[in-house]
């Protein structure tokens, strides 16, 4: 094998693939990157055995060819390479490759292609497209509260499902807060199985989606899920559990509305918070009408309050939060101005933007 790449061209797939790859491998195939090279183009392959990526990008090849190599070592190499760098990537018959560029000179080492697990490209029950913009604002809106308790597994990952026949929705739970949004169903998506996708793949399709613009494919069967972005796909296995019923933790019923500024409202809380004890970050809120008052005490004596006017004629309520949680959420709120719908002390309150059907949080209150 043998071809010439620019620097600039390899170091992006590169980052992509190694990304895929655990740091603590006992089988160590699975730390290499498959490099196959043929027909002008370069194919990089990379596993867990839980998600496949594999990213094809134009090169020159000289001789066709495919081989395998650390992953991380040669993302390192390309990486420290100055900008403009032509790099040559040539393998012979002595289990090594050789990296070159200008002055410098590499040798890595190689494990047989044969030892590589094979990639399932068996075809999908369903596939569907959406564009960029839909599918990052699926993930984006509810990753943050995926759960990171392996105990309750199916909780760790994301919900992608049809709902009321007519609306592609992810939800995501943590089982302090609940976020959803959704979208109208895409054209061809009316036979799509409910599925979690995992939090690993959730992660790296959100990095891909910040660097890609134009419609992604999304294919899925009851065990697996495929994103093309391109010329990258990658592939994972889905969680293997049934997700809880979430409508029941939505309340319905919820008749105290307050309206207040995300600006102000996140920068008051940030400010209160920096008392609160480090282990349960809780801030209380206390709503009068047309005022709202934060305040926090630590268990060495110090105390802060804060208030801010919102948009409020119902009855006193004091609740507490989490303020991680409560920033988590602001921080997804798209406009100016969010909203609570509070029952009282002891009730999930449901946090949106005004107006806004499409993403809807669920926060659990907490004693404070």
């Amino acid at each position: 094998m043998k071809l010439t790449i620019d620097r600039a061209m390899l170091i992006k797939p590169l980052g992509h693939v190694q990304s895929v790859v655990e740091r603590r491998n006992t089988i160590p195939i699975l730390s290499n990157v498959v490099l196959k090279a043929e027909d002008g183009q370069l194919v990089l392959t990379a596993t867990d055995m839980d998600m496949d990526i594999v990213e094809t990008v134009a090169a020159a090849v000289m001789e066709p060819g495919m081989i395998t190599t650390p992953a991380q070592l040669l993302f390192e190499i390309v990486r420290k390479l100055p900008d403009g760098a032509e790099v040559e990537i040539s393998a012979g018959d002595d289990g090594q490759v050789k990296i070159s560029a200008g002055r410098s000179s590499f040798n890595l080492p190689t494990l047989p292609v044969d030892d590589f697990p094979a990639i399932n490209a068996a075809p999908m029950a369903c596939e569907f497209t959406l564009a960029a913009a839909e599918l990052k604002s699926l993930i984006e809106n509810t990753r943050f509260a995926v759960s990171t308790e392996e105990t309750r597994y199916y909780l760790n990952g994301i919900y992608l499902h049809l709902a009321d026949g007519q609306m592609l929705r992810a939800v995501s739970t943590d089982g302090h807060r609940l976020a959803r949004s959704q979208m109208d169903m895409p054209a061809n998506a009316e036979l799509m199985p409910s599925v979690i996708i995992p939090r690993k793949a959730v992660g790296e399709m959100s990095k891909l989606i910040d660097e890609y613009e134009g419609d992604i494919k999304i294919g899925l069967t009851d065990s697996r899920a495929r994103f093309s972005f391109g010329s990258v796909d990658v592939t994972t296995k889905l969680i293997d559990g049934t997700f809880p019923d979430y409508q029941r933790v939505i309340p319905t019923e919820n008749n105290h509305i307050m309206q207040v500024s995300v600006a102000g409202f996140k920068d008051s809380v940030d400010r209160v918070s920096t008392v609160s004890s480090e282990k349960t970050r809780s801030v209380k809120m206390k709503l009068s009408p047309g005022s709202l008052t934060l305040s926090a005490t630590s268990a060495d004596a110090a105390s802060a309050t804060e208030s801010l006017e919102v948009s409020y004629d119902g009855a006193e309520i004091e609740i507490g939060f989490n303020a991680r949680y409560l920033l988590d959420i602001a921080n997804q709120i798209d406009g100016d101005m969010m909203e609570f719908a509070l029952s009282d002390s002891a009730a999930p309150t449901v946090i949106c933007a005004p107006g806004d059907d499409a993403n809807l949080f669920v926060l659990m209150p907490m004693r404070v």
